[in-house]
């Protein structure tokens, strides 16, 4: 009977060995869960980079070749990272309708599921720029007085000093900003898009894109008001003088003539 009492568990002996198993469990959760949900990840990266291996073969193959080697239509995509793509096919540019010495904005045919995986696609081919985060492009908080020296001293040649475009050289010409999304004004930034120079951050910091990005939104935004009335395409002296002259001049010359029409008239009477 000695023995058996001896035998005999203490009435916590229960509680802790339930204890003993919780803190396990939650010690193998610790240990895997990361690894699971890293799994998982990548198993979604896999099939978006799949899909927009179809979706390239379909749209984008015949000019930038089978693996992104680029052709004499199309320059390679090694590299160019996924917001690149995001910025191109975000606007319509890409697919192209036909090679030229730029490739205008137009309607969007993918969806933004479609772009996503179409860039996971060509980012897997190499390392390149990344498609920014709302928190990296968004203009609140901005300076936008900042953004505005940053904008004439790295902006203004081509694009306009409010954004509005400019003609360049061989057919080339520096597109309008207006109605363009604070995304695709950072991408655009990242990447250089055709003949526009890009800025990576080693060049112009994220704190100076946003900058840029709510001065453009200031001057050339959807509420944007223009105080002194009608902007003449905001393209400042020049616009404004040949407007005073073809119509002042043609006002001018057309008074001269009534009053010299009138005169003759007087004179026969």
């Amino acid at each position: 009977m000695k023995k058996l009492s001896a035998r005999r568990r203490h009435p916590l002996a229960a509680v802790v060995v339930l204890l003993l198993a919780l803190a396990a469990t939650g010690g193998l959760y610790a240990a895997f869960a990361p690894a699971g949900t890293a799994k998982a990840d990548e198993t979604a990266q896999s099939l978006a980079i799949e899909e927009g291996k179809k979706l390239y073969s379909v749209g984008c193959a015949s000019c930038h070749g089978t693996g992104g080697q680029g052709t004499t239509d199309g320059p390679s995509l090694v590299g160019v990272g996924s917001a690149s793509v995001d910025f191109q096919v975000g606007t319509g540019r890409m697919p192209a309708q036909q090679p030229g010495a730029q490739v205008p904005k137009k309607k969007v045919i993918y969806t933004q599921a479609e772009i996503d995986q179409l860039a996971a696609y060509v980012a897997s081919l190499g390392a390149g720029p990344i498609t920014p985060k709302e928190s990296e492009y968004s203009p609140e908080g901005a300076d936008i007085a900042k953004g505005g020296e940053l904008f004439r001293t790295n902006c203004a040649q081509c694009h306009n000093f409010t954004g509005e475009g400019g003609a360049l050289t061989h057919g080339k010409y520096a597109p309008t900003l207006e109605g363009v999304s604070p995304k695709h004004l950072y991408e655009a930034m990242q990447t250089g898009p055709q003949n526009m120079p890009s800025f990576p951050d080693t060049t112009m910091p994220e704190k100076e894109k946003k900058d840029i990005i709510a001065y453009v939104q200031a001057v050339n935004g959807e509420k944007t008001a223009s105080p002194g009335g009608l902007s003449l395409g905001g393209l400042g002296p020049v616009s404004e003088g040949l407007f005073a002259w073809v119509f002042g001049l043609g006002a001018l010359i057309a008074v001269a003539i009534w009053v010299a029409a009138h005169t003759a008239k007087a004179k026969k009477s």
